[in-house]
């Protein structure tokens, strides 16, 4: 079982020094992995709902810049030696799909293979109309075509693509990635279409949970698990070979933190309790958390980190402290 954070990407903690020290403290302490996020420009008006906030608003400062995320994952590769460095997600409709295999390949060559690439389809029609990328209402076939082309540039030589996006080729694609077979490919989201792609072309899926209203509770959990394995069969895939990862906030405090007259929200508590949400989890197939530590600051950042590994890993059957 692998344990991961997702760093942060923008306002006070997404500065040089501050990341360093988190990735440097990743690394010490074991960690599987970082994840960071992607937005290239933020939109002043917005037209389509953000998933992940019942309002249905963007949340956050819209001034807020953005760190671009390869860009970041390489500067904290040379940071690092062991932590394995993602996205959740990389936005793949916004970028030529051969540039982005080329930086992702020379980034798991320059890191020694710690790349995986966690990939959505996006939300934001705006932001797609700033980049000039293909249609909003195409994004869905359009990373299809991507990923596939992407693959193919990791594990092809020569390339030569037509597809009905994307044409090219012959041509020689290179770097390959370190990793045999080419960089592993999370997909992102909980939707029909994206429990699809999981189960038919991608090595894990990365949804977000415990994040309203995308809550993913157990029983949600479990039933998506189910449409993706058999998506999976379908496709004549083992569904046992998709990794299962969830990303949600991490609050582990000395005292209970059950609050009087209500139900505690998971992954919000005691040591023993949350190492209880981690088994729920584990015992639904999951096999990599991803946390967003409920911290205000670099010290609560770190304080999280150091409190999971000396009060929860410790006591997980599984709880990887290579991995």
């Amino acid at each position: 079982m692998d344990f991961g954070f997702a760093f942060p990407g923008r306002g006070s903690l997404a500065v040089p020094d501050i990341l360093v020290k988190l990735a440097r403290k990743a690394d010490e302490l074991r960690y599987s992995s970082i994840f960071v996020t992607d937005h290239v420009v933020i939109p002043t008006t917005q037209s389509t709902p953000y998933p992940y906030a019942t309002t249905g608003k963007f949340a956050g400062d819209w001034t807020a810049g953005y760190l671009e995320p390869l860009t970041l994952m390489s500067y904290l590769a040379g940071e690092t030696s062991r932590v394995k460095l993602g996205t959740s997600v990389l936005v793949i409709p916004y970028r030529n799909p051969v540039v982005t295999a080329k930086m992702l390949a020379t980034l798991d060559v320059l890191s020694g293979g710690r790349v995986i690439l966690g990939a959505g389809v996006g939300w934001f029609k705006e932001e797609f109309e700033a980049l000039h990328a293909e249609p909003f209402e195409r994004r869905g076939p359009v990373t299809d075509e991507y990923i596939a082309l992407m693959r193919a540039c990791w594990t092809k030589e020569p390339v030569d693509w037509q597809g009905s996006v994307y044409r090219m080729g012959p041509v020689s694609a290179m770097p390959k990635p370190r990793q045999k077979g080419g960089i592993p490919v999370w997909t992102g989201g909980h939707t029909d279409v994206a429990l699809r792609r999981a189960g038919e072309v991608s090595d894990g899926w990365h949804p977000i949970g415990l994040r309203p209203p995308a809550m993913l509770l157990p029983e949600e959990f479990r039933d998506k698990v189910a449409i993706i394995h058999d998506w999976a069969k379908k496709a004549g895939r083992d569904p046992e070979s998709i990794t299962l990862s969830f990303r949600c906030p991490l609050e582990v405090v000395p005292k209970r933190a059950k609050p009087s007259g209500g139900d505690r929200t998971l992954f919000r508590g005691t040591a023993a309790e949350v190492i209880g949400d981690i088994k729920t989890y584990q015992a639904l197939g999951v096999g990599h958390f991803v946390f967003d530590p409920v911290a205000q600051d670099a010290r609560g950042f770190l304080t999280i980190m150091e409190r999971f590994a000396e009060d929860v890993r410790p006591r997980l059957r599984g709880g990887s402290s290579r991995s």
